[in-house]
């Protein structure tokens, strides 16, 4: 099956949706030029494949209008157009939500008309209407707040009418949409949050919203707290040029946001109309809402409002197969994204670790702290923290107690970091050669390697990694200190540690809720922020450039030496698979189709200063679906049992953590077999 038609490629298998706003061509009063605009625009998202396209407030009458608005002869054109967009949605793939005055039993109404392949579906009057500063809108419009259950004349059809209608597309499951308009979400109980406690994935708002200075980062904030306290996608369209500026401004806004992630927004101030697309995620969404208990109390306490509102049903014309995805697609989705934020997001993860190791020291009342050094990241990134902590704390860096414990495998270069490591950061620093007591543990227990044989197994590996942390526990309760745990997070979700005696236990884990990929970016902040002297960062900078290895068995005839990452998998891809698990519980499926989406192109427009060396590397679906299956495995059916006997450390990523006392809780003894066969049924061979 080519990808053109295995479904794995179709988005829409895959839940999601195509949303776009628009910015169409608009000239006051001039109905049947604004019906050709917006059918203009629905004919160019079709062409985009676009699934509902969202106009903004009034742009089939055009919106500043005063007193234009109650002439009858507009009015009536108005609605003959309706049935002209009507007629040219037939054969179009979005759902059209425009906006229009319509009349009702002697009153006017500011809607949103929601046509769907030659039918209007549904009218949907504004709850709230401004009438201060410069809005009039009660001279001309009766409000649609109390309307309800109620229908519409459009054209000489009864169309349902009213503040109660959501729409779902019954054929692509999670397509479900509600509407307000414009000033309801400067409301303080927004009629927008109701749609979305119904049912909604996705809340459309049509606006008109002149633009003065700084209005621009109200609608942002306005829309990302929708997105966010609804659970939900946020579309916003504003009235762009062409409006009457006979006292007011237009920039023709149009954004989406999706759980408080700007997804994309519109350039403002264009001459030319414009379409903002961008891909919705209602599994995301949906998987969001079942995990927050507090959006269904909420549900609840509104009086289940999936019972008042009217969904309206529709069999969604769309374009099934590959039409690619478009949206932002973060590689490192554990490492801060902002570029505006990156310094202040970076010191805030750093010092979530500091404190809290501050708070065990002041706790524990110990004498010192232990920690043991490899030069390697974890280990490096642990020993930065407990530098950062005794600096804020008074006490000098003497407090720790850094042990190198070179093995059968321990390279120069790694030796000779760990020492630069230490003497750049003033700790008391001693090294143990853990030989001896390893290959005395290794003849008691008869291995092969004590008779000179190169059997270099897991009892092999244990044996030094339990050796290490044996000494550090006996070297704490000698010292009157605490050992502090390096392992990361990437670790525990595939259990890359050795249990009990092994380096999976400690006295406090302070990296426990730190992953790979965010452990080297925070290295890098550290000396790109000038946290410490500048003879620290060159070592710093040796180990960010060290190859990744747990250095327990000697290197081949070749000299290559033990690769982590041949064995598990990339930690760039591993992280990314960690994160879409545990934060939002998608299916490997899914994970898979997102996966394929960031890493198949080289040039994803990543930043330089983060991550150097993953501009260079792109993976096909075959590597993907290999190191996915690989992390299944490992993830839920081999690797619990490690993280059921975790020691305290702190949550630091919004991403998630593995602690069974915070974000995960899963048995010790279950199998992969359902996430293993998702892959296999659901990839191409």
């Amino acid at each position: 099956m080519s990808a053109e038609t295995h479904p794995f490629f179709d988005m829409h298998t895959h839940g999601f949706v195509r949303v776009a706003t628009s910015t169409p061509r608009v000239r006051t009063a001039d109905v049947a030029y604004n019906a050709r605009a917006i059918i203009e625009q629905a004919q160019m998202a079709h062409e985009q494949h676009v699934d509902l396209l969202l106009y903004p407030e009034m742009c089939l009458s055009s919106y500043a209008l005063d007193d234009l608005h109650i002439q009858a002869a507009l009015l009536e054109s108005v609605e003959a157009h309706i049935e002209a967009i009507r007629e040219a949605s037939e054969d179009l793939t979005p759902v059209l939500v425009i906006g229009a005055p319509l009349r009702r039993n002697g009153r006017i109404y500011n809607c949103a008309v929601v046509i769907a392949h030659g039918e209007v579906l549904g009218v949907v009057p504004k709850s709230y209407l401004p009438n201060y500063r410069e809005f009039y809108e009660k001279r001309w419009f009766a409000r649609g707040n109390n309307c309800r259950d109620l229908w519409i004349p459009v054209n000489g059809a009864e169309v349902p009418f009213g503040v109660d209608l959501i729409f779902a597309g019954q054929n692509l499951p999670g397509f479900t949409f509600g509407i307000e308009i414009c000033e309801d979400f400067w409301s303080p109980i927004q009629p927008g949050t109701m749609a979305a406690l119904a049912g909604a994935t996705i809340v459309l708002n049509l606006s008109a919203s002149n633009i003065t200075i700084g209005k621009s980062d109200e609608r942002h904030l306005l829309s990302r707290a929708s997105s966010s306290r609804g659970v939900c996608a946020y579309a916003y369209s504003a009235s762009g040029f062409g409006e009457s500026t006979t006292d007011l401004s237009w920039d023709g806004q149009g954004m989406v946001y999706e759980l408080g992630d700007l997804m994309v927004e519109s350039v403002r101030f264009e001459l030319e109309p414009e379409l903002c697309v961008t891909d919705v995620d209602t599994r995301r969404i949906l998987n969001e809402r079942m995990r927050m208990g507090t959006f269904n109390d909420a549900a609840e306490d509104a009086g289940r409002p999936e019972d008042t509102y009217r969904t309206i049903g529709f069999d969604h014309l769309y374009y099934q197969g590959d039409i690619g995805l478009r949206r932002p697609i973060r590689r490192f989705p554990f490492v801060p994204n902002r570029q505006d934020m990156l310094d202040q997001d970076a010191y805030e993860a750093f010092n979530i670790q500091v404190d809290a190791l501050m708070r065990r020291m002041k706790a524990t009342q110990s004498e010192c702290l232990v920690i043991g050094i490899s030069g390697g990241l974890d280990s490096t990134h642990a020993l930065i923290v407990a530098a950062k902590a005794c600096d804020t704390l008074g006490l000098p860096r003497s407090t720790i107690r850094a042990y190198t414990m070179p093995g059968f495998a321990t390279s120069d270069e790694t030796k000779s970091n760990a020492w630069k490591l230490m003497k750049a950061f003033g700790c008391t620093a001693e090294e143990i050669d853990i030989r001896p007591a390893a290959r005395q543990m290794l003849t008691d227990m008869g291995h092969p390697f004590a008779d000179g044989e190169p059997v270099y197994d897991v009892t092999f590996e244990n044996v030094q990694a339990g050796l290490r942390t044996d000494y550090l526990f006996r070297l704490a309760g000698h010292h009157k200190g605490f050992v502090i745990g390096t392992g990361d997070l990437s670790e525990l979700a595939l259990g890359w540690c050795t249990y009990g005696a092994g380096d999976q236990m400690s006295h406090y884990a302070v990296n426990a809720g730190v992953p790979k990929t965010l452990i080297q970016y925070l290295i890098r902040w550290t000396v790109s922020s000038r946290q410490f002297d500048p003879g620290s960062d060159e070592v710093l900078e040796a180990v960010l450039n060290t190859e990744i290895s747990p250095e327990l068995v000697p290197a081949d005839s070749t000299g290559e030496i033990q690769s982590t990452q041949s064995i598990i998998g990339p930690y760039e891809l591993n992280d990314f698979f960690l994160h879409h698990t545990i934060r939002y519980g998608q299916s490997p499926s899914h994970i898979a189709f997102l996966c394929w989406h960031a890493w198949r192109d080289i040039d994803h427009g990543m930043w330089p200063h983060a991550f150097p060396d993953a501009l260079k590397n792109a993976y096909d679906l075959p590597a993907i679906r290999k190191w996915l299956e690989n992390f299944a495995k490992r993830f839920f059916q081999f690797s619990q049992f490690k993280r059921s006997a975790l020691p305290n450390g702190p949550k630091v990523s919004g991403g998630g953590a593995l602690s069974p006392r915070g974000d995960w809780r899963a048995p010790s003894d279950a199998v992969a077999d359902v996430w293993l066969a998702d892959l296999h049924e659901k990839l191409p061979e």
